[in-house]
């Protein structure tokens, strides 16, 4: 983009959070947690993006629970976590930018109005803004561990509704992965081994790079072992099922790590 086309003003000003909150951890943990739909802020700058206040308490703003659920299991770990602060709404941090999903004007059945019409300068402004600083901070992350010779796995967390388009979803959760299906697949036994409820595999989403990034960008591309969890906002969108499924998850991704890594291990 030519540099007389981005617009002069920052999207974020002096009284805007920062774009991500960072957990920082045991440094020798080899788990990485991302939640990359934590927040439902918007900048002061897009105003509401002419949608009531009630909207932005929906799952179409943010991952309801998720971030309590990252921050316990961040803690139960003694891992790295980050969180990004702004609403999906404003940028998406988990789409490729220039995807549709990107700066979406239509989610779920919602007009987002303060999006309709979006131009690349502005687009590249909230790129700039949210998006480039978070995954560059990741980033950083993975090149401190790979300098110190700590392995990662990576692991995002994620919320979905019970309820899409008027059709309920049978899972209680859901283990994701791209082309490469191995740690995932090892979590996802183990959580179907707690027999209480029910897991899909890569339900109710699946991972692709047309409508994914941070596993994709970060994990699947450097060779990390990797899991993308979704867990479904009626159970944890208050203290008790967050804290349960943080303890199950920190239970079973030590084990799965501990596995995966022995065998490895010459």
């Amino acid at each position: 983009m030519p540099a007389d086309a981005l617009p002069a003003t920052p999207l974020l000003g002096a009284d805007d959070p920062p774009p991500f909150r960072v957990l920082d951890g045991n440094p020798d943990s080899p788990f990485l947690i991302t939640c990359d739909h934590a927040g439902r802020t918007l900048p002061r700058a897009l105003g509401n993006l002419g949608l009531p206040a009630e909207e932005l308490e929906r799952h179409i703003a943010w991952d309801i629970g998720a971030a309590k659920v990252t921050e316990h299991l961040a803690r139960r770990l003694g891992s790295f976590a980050i969180l990004q602060t702004y609403s999906r709404l404003a940028i998406d941090c988990n789409r490729p930018l220039g995807a549709q999903s990107s700066i979406a004007e239509l989610s779920e059945a919602t007009v987002i109005p303060g999006n309709r019409g979006v131009t690349p300068a502005e687009a590249e402004r909230r790129a700039r803004a949210i998006f480039r600083p978070y995954h560059e901070r990741i980033e950083r992350e993975l090149e401190r561990r790979e300098r110190a010779g700590v392995p990662t796995v990576y692991v995002a967390v994620h919320s979905f509704t019970p309820r899409f388009l008027g059709v309920e979803r049978a899972v209680h959760a859901g283990v994701l992965y791209g082309k490469d299906a191995r740690f995932a697949h090892e979590v996802l036994a183990r959580l179907r081994a707690e027999g209480s409820f029910s897991v899909g595999d890569n339900e109710p989403y699946s991972v692709s790079e047309l409508s994914d990034y941070g596993v994709i960008q970060h994990a699947e591309r450097r060779s990390h072992p990797y899991v993308e969890l979704e867990i479904r906002q009626d159970l944890i969108a208050g203290e008790p099922g967050q804290l349960e499924w943080a303890e199950r998850l920190a239970r079973i991704l030590a084990d799965a790590a501990h596995d995966w890594h022995r065998r490895q291990s010459p």
